[in-house]
């Protein structure tokens, strides 16, 4: 349970810092078309949204996450070895790649849809079930958090790494879906750039 707090506070660090500022500035260049000013530098522009605003209050959040995770470490003691340390690093990328690319996903529906606003917030408010393991819920909320909004990636299969209880099969699945939502991401961010009209439209 420990690391699993550590790893929800890590990752919810990571979308307070960087992420969710980001998407929500996206989100605004869409709607008003300053996202032309993006579009004119020489830098890949989906990296340029992503990073262009962070909430540097939010580096407590990775901290605290961090401590938590070093307390649930000193707590397993020699049950961490060198393999287990590997996959945890493995999954904690993966989670991140999950949840940057559902929330480009999202965000890069502003390009049809105009205000996406409220879907960011409700992702937020499912992420917040991360805090506890997924196993914990019925089945129907159980595939609701792992395939639907994959927070279990971000925030179960992690700590399971690191505690040396994932199985072979959900590394390969939670890489093959980190992979897979990397790649519908950039499609989905290309095809609204191109439905994109601009302040001068």
């Amino acid at each position: 349970m420990l690391a699993l707090v550590g790893v929800y506070f890590l990752v919810g660090g990571l979308i307070s810092l960087v992420i969710q500022p980001g998407m929500a500035a996206l989100i605004d260049s869409v709607r008003d078309g300053t996202l032309d000013f993006t579009l004119t530098k020489p830098e890949d522009a989906q990296l340029l949204v992503s990073i262009q605003r962070v909430a540097v209050w939010s580096l407590l959040d990775l901290l605290m996450g961090a401590g938590v995770l070093v307390t649930a470490l000193v707590r397993l003691g020699n049950a961490v070895g060198l393999g287990e340390a590997a996959a945890f690093i493995g999954m904690l990328l993966a989670g991140g790649v999950i949840v940057y690319s559902f929330w480009l996903i999202l965000a890069s529906l502003s390009f049809w849809l105009g205000r996406v606003e409220n879907l960011l917030e409700i992702f937020q408010s499912v992420y917040q079930a991360g805090r506890w393991p997924v196993s914990l819920f019925p089945n129907w909320l159980r595939f609701g958090l792992t395939f639907i909004v994959p927070v279990a990636f971000a925030t179960t299969v992690p700590a399971e790494a690191l505690t040396g209880r994932l199985g072979v099969s959900t590394l390969l699945g939670a890489l093959g879906l980190a992979l897979l939502l990397a790649v519908m991401a950039r499609l989905i961010w290309r095809l609204g750039l191109r439905r994109y009209s601009g302040a001068s439209a």
